[in-house]
């Protein structure tokens, strides 16, 4: 067993009825690594997640979760893991510091009132302890769940979209929380839908109709995509865009506040379809990196194309 390995996986495959939902998923995450899965509703995410923790069982495939074989060894993965599922599951009748006391003897925690206590402090609870769960904001919902899932001192966190319609600020301050926590030596794998924070992972992983279309750090996702972009600013980007949609070499066309992303895979068909409107005073021309979003996008557009 490889101690600095948190996750080894290959050929996961998982089906219900006659749709398969994950397809040979190969994956290894690093023991203290914030590790994202991104990808559309019913990608396969939430099914590859429940695979790792061992709420389900593969149909095909082996590997390892935190060295117990995702198998036959289920019991023991789940003893040390932390699963945060989509939506709030704690009681909204009971205070905060009453949910997490309960999670503590679900646990069996020894040391129950320090370990609670600690928990407040270090998620900035502390203040909100007397008060009834139900009554929180999102944001604050999202930080009791997180101290609850970590109570038992889990060694990997399996986050499933845990920041799902809140505020960026709470979003922000909840991803601050998890770098702490991976800073301590928890690894953390995270499903999310959004750009920023797939940029906050240390690696990630893209699904789409159950495979894994692309995985690696941020820059090297991007790196590898092959995709040219160019930024344009100006008058009338939306007919602009009607235009530039209909040019052979160009992939996308994607409006970001003021301005489009033109993007494609091959760089000089791009640069010969786009010169034309080089020559337009009225536009403003910028070579750029394509960021995460112009190669998800461009990803999801291929995959749709294979599968239809």
């Amino acid at each position: 067993m490889n101690n600095d390995v948190a996750i080894d996986v290959r050929g996961l495959t998982k089906s219900f009825g006659d749709k398969r939902v994950v397809n040979e998923l190969t994956l290894q995450v690093a023991r203290g690594e914030i590790f994202g899965f991104l990808g559309p509703n019913g990608s396969g995410k939430t099914t590859s997640i429940r695979m790792l923790c061992g709420l389900l069982i593969p149909d095909a495939g082996s590997g390892s979760c935190l060295g117990y074989d995702v198998i036959n060894e289920t019991s023991q993965i789940k003893r040390e893991v932390g699963y945060m599922t989509q939506r709030f599951s704690l009681y909204e009748d009971l205070s905060v510091q009453e949910n997490l006391e309960f999670v503590a003897r679900i646990y069996g925690v020894p040391k129950r009132a320090q370990v609670v206590s600690a928990a407040l402090d270090r998620l900035g609870l502390a203040h909100r302890r007397d008060q009834l769960a139900g009554t929180l904001s999102g944001g604050w919902k999202q930080r009791l769940a997180l101290a609850a899932t970590t109570l038992h001192n889990p060694k990997l966190l399996l986050l499933d979209e845990p920041t799902a319609g809140v505020d960026p600020k709470a979003r922000r301050d909840f991803w601050l929380a998890i770098h702490q926590l991976a800073a301590e030596g928890i690894t953390v794998l995270v499903s999310t839908h959004y750009m920023d924070e797939a940029e906050r992972c240390h690696r990630l992983a893209y699904l789409s109709f159950g495979q894994v279309l692309t995985q690696g750090t941020p820059s090297e996702v991007a790196s590898r995509s092959g995709l040219a972009t160019w930024i344009v600013t100006g008058e009338s980007l939306m007919q602009l865009a009607e235009a530039l949609q209909k040019l052979p070499g160009v992939a996308q066309v994607v409006p970001f506040g003021g301005a489009l992303h033109v993007s494609g895979n091959n760089p000089e068909q791009l640069e010969a379809a786009l010169t034309p409107f080089h020559t337009r005073t009225d536009l403003t021309w910028t070579r750029a990196e394509p960021s995460l979003e112009d190669v998800f996008i461009q990803l999801v557009s291929e995959a749709g194309e294979r599968a239809a």
